[in-house]
């Protein structure tokens, strides 16, 4: 692998304590082509503007998926990448999906450890800090025949974040004109045109003053799928209920790690279909205790009210949490503060 260092970093530039998620970028980028039939071994070099032609398909047809992962720094300074074998799983997946060649794992995997390395100074320590990292892979060839491309460029960038939302609790509003995914469609991939499709309803709820949507299922606009970019937990009396994944839902990486650690902690976990009008049901009776989102830029974020149709419904404030106590064995170990699953650490050497 070729890696071309930048001559002086930007680092003393950046305020850490005033950061804009997805803002700012660290010193160097790992790019990769796919030409001819196979990826190159990658470089490293530093952060800079891209060229592509203005016939690149991926302009054109929408080719490009990408993932979302954190790297976290410890106490001891030791930097823990979590559950990456899930991103890189649910990379191909996606990419599968729309006709994209598959990333072979050790370019992978040898691009992102040495990313990081690199950059390690732009890992923060503290609960709340990490470096978000984007893998991204679009369609690169110059050419607007409608059909799969021939060459593709693999590409890692970084982003020293904080929390996504602060300490804040969210509104949502429950979506029933617009959908995110259809059945048969590309919603359990992480589609970058997913993602545009959802821009102009959220934006009609920003304006209705709510932070994000709750989509449900395309054909009744009942049954609940997911939150914006969550996944979504409801805790109904004493059990924990999410919705199962599908083709139209996302298998977060937060998410199935919230299951598992909650039936590690002996916390009742369903995993069934669950509808608005349960919802409302169970909130008009007193027995919905919490919503909470959960997602790698949000991890877990509580949720205080939801709006449907004209009513706005609003949970109490629980002081023991089943969403706080989740987030903080979840922070534990990815900063190695506990040892409770040790095989979702992956160590940066």
């Amino acid at each position: 692998m070729k890696i071309n260092l930048v001559e002086k970093s930007r680092i003393d530039a950046v305020n850490f304590e005033n950061l804009s998620f997805g803002k700012i970028f660290t010193d160097h980028m790992f790019i990769s082509k796919y030409k001819n039939g196979e990826w190159s071994a990658g470089e490293i070099k530093p952060y800079e503007n891209i060229s592509i032609s203005p016939s690149a398909r991926v302009l054109h047809y929408g080719q490009a998926i990408f993932e979302g992962m954190k790297c976290f720094k410890s106490e001891q300074d030791e930097l823990f990448l979590f559950r990456p074998e899930e991103n890189f799983k649910r990379f191909n997946k996606s990419s599968v999906r729309l006709a994209i060649p598959e990333i072979d794992e050790n370019i992978f995997f040898d691009g992102l450890k040495k990313l990081v390395k690199i950059d390690s100074e732009w890992v923060k320590k503290g609960i709340g800090n990490a470096l978000y990292i984007r893998p991204f892979v679009f369609a690169s060839e110059p050419s607007i025949n409608a059909s799969e491309a021939n060459e593709y460029t693999f590409m890692i960038i970084c982003s020293p974040s904080k929390s996504y939302y602060g300490d804040m609790e969210i509104s949502v509003k429950v979506e029933e004109k617009y959908s995110r995914a259809a059945k048969g469609g590309v919603g359990y991939a992480k589609a970058a045109g997913n993602y545009a499709a959802a821009f102009y309803p959220t934006k009609l709820a920003l304006d209705q003053g709510f932070q994000q949507i709750i989509w449900t299922d395309s054909n009744n606009h009942n049954a609940i799928e997911e939150a914006g970019t969550m996944n979504l937990f409801f805790v109904i009396g004493d059990k924990l209920i999410t919705s199962p994944t599908s083709d139209s839902i996302l298998d977060g990486i937060t998410r199935k790690s919230i299951i598992e650690l909650a039936e590690f902690h002996n916390i009742d976990v369903l995993e069934r279909e669950i509808t608005i009008d349960e919802i409302i049901k169970e909130h008009n009776s007193g027995n919905l205790k919490e919503i909470f989102g959960s997602g790698t830029a949000v991890v877990v974020l509580p949720i205080k009210s939801f709006g449907h149709r004209d009513q706005l419904y609003t949970l109490n404030s629980e002081k023991n949490s089943i969403s706080s106590f989740l987030k903080e064995k979840l922070n534990n170990i990815q900063y190695n503060i506990s040892n409770e699953f040790e095989n979702w650490k992956y160590k940066i050497n």
